[in-house]
């Protein structure tokens, strides 16, 4: 056992049980590459939760896989009907997009652990709604220059570049994963990985579910208000 997952014992009981892991950081920082890899690996056996967006389809997503493409008027019918578990609006130069959870069966803590892409708030929102032992983070981040890098690269390749809003979610995320926040939400440095080797990353998140789903490595901190 490595010293990052003895650390983890600490935070937990021994009783294995079915989380939610949910992978956060800031734009372009390898969240989609470092999901879709965990979701891949049978030993893991993961379920994926699809978030909700309004925001256009970006070149090469595709419904149902990275999202599940709805409009505004779709959302509100949602929330009207309280069937939203966790939302954040962005307010971005082409307009409001929503990114939500919802309540459509995909979860379900009773049969399997989950995977998911989420944010702070959808994290807070998740421990609320499923318990602080059941939502695990893991909070992916990158070096500042080498994750502005790729998310200009990433801007460049789409048919339609949309350089203002990636520059104003640069600005979102310094203020949304700010080291304040961060903590305020119970998440300290055995819950991040460093994304400047995707598989050293990637083997050190492998390592962590596996023992959260042992039952040796799950609950997370207490949440700061």
């Amino acid at each position: 056992m490595t010293d990052h997952a003895a650390k983890q014992q600490k935070r937990c009981g021994r009783t294995p049980m079915h989380h939610i892991f949910c992978i956060m950081g800031k734009s372009a920082s390898g969240k989609d590459t470092i999901y879709a890899r965990l979701l891949a690996d049978p030993s893991l056996r993961l379920h994926r939760i699809v978030p909700y967006t309004t925001r256009p389809m970006r070149e090469g997503e595709e419904e149902g896989r990275e999202y599940c493409f709805v409009s505004t008027e779709q959302f509100r019918a949602l929330q009207a009907a309280g069937r939203i578990i966790e939302e954040r609006c962005y307010h971005t130069v082409y307009g409001d997009w929503y990114y939500f959870t919802a309540d459509d069966g995909q979860i379900r803590l009773e049969e399997e652990s989950c995977l998911t892409i989420t944010t702070l708030k959808g994290f807070r929102a998740l421990k609320k709604r499923f318990g602080a032992a059941a939502a695990v983070p893991l909070f992916i981040t990158l070096d500042e220059g080498e994750r502005l890098a790729r998310a200009l690269e990433r801007e460049r390749r789409q048919a339609e570049p949309k350089y203002e809003e990636m520059c104003r979610r640069s600005l979102a995320d310094a203020a949304d994963f700010s080291p304040r926040r961060l903590a305020a939400a119970g998440i300290g440095r055995d819950d991040t990985f460093e994304n400047d080797d995707l598989e050293r990353c990637i083997a050190a998140i492998r390592e962590r579910i596996a023992a959260c789903l042992r039952g040796d490595g799950g609950e997370t901190h207490g949440e700061g208000q």
